[in-house]
């Protein structure tokens, strides 16, 4: 008997899936299926999962981003000054 699993993912993600999918001529369902029955039959992940070296994602255009909007917030005098709280146990 068959059973579903639901995946949730942003929608540009999605998108993006599902425009690759069709390019090579698969559903995004299949596409998910085949990789499934690939992880059950080699008992692993079927590619590499490791993390991105610390500078691509310090780096990358979204935390430049983000970085320049907190540096234009701060000039703006839009910044708010928290006091140091000391918690128990910190030396």
């Amino acid at each position: 008997m068959a059973q579903d699993i639901v995946v949730s993912m942003d929608d540009d993600l999605k998108s993006n899936f599902e425009e690759v999918c069709a390019d090579i001529g698969l559903s995004a369902p299949s596409a998910i299926l085949i990789f499934a029955r690939r992880v059950a039959r080699e008992r692993r992940i079927p590619f590499e999962l490791r993390a991105a070296p610390l500078t691509d994602s310090l780096y990358s255009e979204k935390s430049l981003a983000r970085l320049r909007r907190g540096i234009a917030q701060l000039d703006a005098g839009k910044g708010v000054q928290h006091d140091l709280i000391e918690v128990a146990g910190d030396e």
